[in-house]
């Protein structure tokens, strides 16, 4: 296989530069894996975006978990596997969900309880706050993200 240079900076993933067969795979579940569990270029844009553009719960919470104000520090918009998490302590192996009216419905419901399995398997806990209660009091929204970190 011919290099360009480009290639050596990237970590082997299906549908960038094609997988260890030397075939190219363009598909959507192609672009969000990688062969190491990693997250895809795909993945890291997008949440690279997401975080120029949060919802107003996200903004007003992460207000008060940025800076280690808590003591740990936070990552918001951090991809895991094929989901990109709101808010995320890596040394504390936690997660932070803001769950917005969209998260009412029954078919979201069950996809949420899959995403969360999957976290879970990584060893993340997760925590999922609604988004009305941050809005409305969040320093209470704090309270329990900090309670959830001292139960370790």
């Amino acid at each position: 296989m011919v290099h360009s240079g480009r290639e050596r900076f990237l970590p082997p993933c299906q549908g960038h530069l094609g997988d260890r067969d030397g075939v190219m795979n363009l598909s959507l579940g192609a672009l969000m894996h990688h062969h190491d569990d990693a997250p895809s270029l795909f993945l890291t844009s997008h949440a690279r975006a997401m975080r120029k553009a949060p919802t107003r719960s996200e903004a007003l919470l992460w207000a008060q978990l940025r800076g280690r104000k808590l003591g740990v520090r936070f990552r918001r918009q951090h991809p895991i596997d094929r989901y990109i998490t709101d808010f995320c302590a890596i040394c504390s192996k936690l997660v932070i969900e803001i769950d917005g009216a969209v998260h009412a419905t029954p078919e979201r419901q069950r996809y949420d309880e899959m995403r969360t399995a999957v976290l879970e398997s990584y060893g993340y806990r997760v925590v999922r706050i609604a988004a009305g209660l941050v809005e409305r009091d969040v320093l209470a929204a704090v309270e329990i993200v900090r309670a959830t970190l001292h139960e370790r």
